[in-house]
């Protein structure tokens, strides 16, 4: 347990960083969108790193795989969030509940799906948050935080990119017989 006894900066308190030149306000709201997205994607992760966990079935391997290498990338884009969040002068969201209470998403319940009803599931939070990283590109760019603007690019390229892919997982096209099927 922490034996610290005064916080040195409270969570929603930006400080203006010398360094980057971003007046207050901007920042304040430029931490908020950020840790608005680190919310959602760690909900996301942890929906996904559950599906690695339980996927079965003829195409267990090559899913599994790939949702641990999604899952890898969504964290990858949640440190970034975080990273910049700070740099910005504020306080980086963390928490596993405080994830859940801060994101605009919500994920599935904990129940175990068959894979296909999982996928459409991460496909639905994919498609969110795809068009809230949009949404605070384009904020980042009408206060003037281009960097912001581009590590969002960046995310956002990600996400699009598993996104698609899962549709593809979903398209009715398979190699498993009819017979495997039934």
């Amino acid at each position: 347990m922490s034996t610290q006894k005064q916080a040195r900066q409270r969570y929603g308190d930006v400080h203006e960083s010398e360094a980057l030149r971003i007046p207050e306000e901007k920042a304040e709201q430029l931490v908020d969108a950020l840790n608005t997205d680190l919310a959602a994607t760690y909900v996301l992760y942890h929906q996904v790193k559950k599906h690695h966990w339980l996927v079965e079935g003829a195409e267990f391997l090559g899913i599994h795989e790939y949702l641990g290498e999604v899952a890898a990338d969504l964290e990858e884009g949640a440190d970034v969030l975080a990273e910049r969040a700070q740099a910005l002068g504020g306080v980086p969201l963390s928490g596993g509940a405080n994830y859940e209470e801060h994101a605009p998403v919500s994920p599935e319940d904990a129940d175990a799906y068959d894979i296909r009803t999982s996928l459409e599931n991460d496909l639905e939070l994919f498609g969110d948050i795809t068009e809230m990283l949009r949404e605070h590109i384009q904020l980042a760019n009408n206060l003037g935080d281009y960097n912001t603007e581009e590590q969002l690019r960046e995310i956002l390229e990600d996400v699009e990119k598993h996104g698609h892919h899962i549709e593809h997982y979903l398209e009715d096209d398979t190699l498993v017989t009819q017979g495997s099927l039934e």
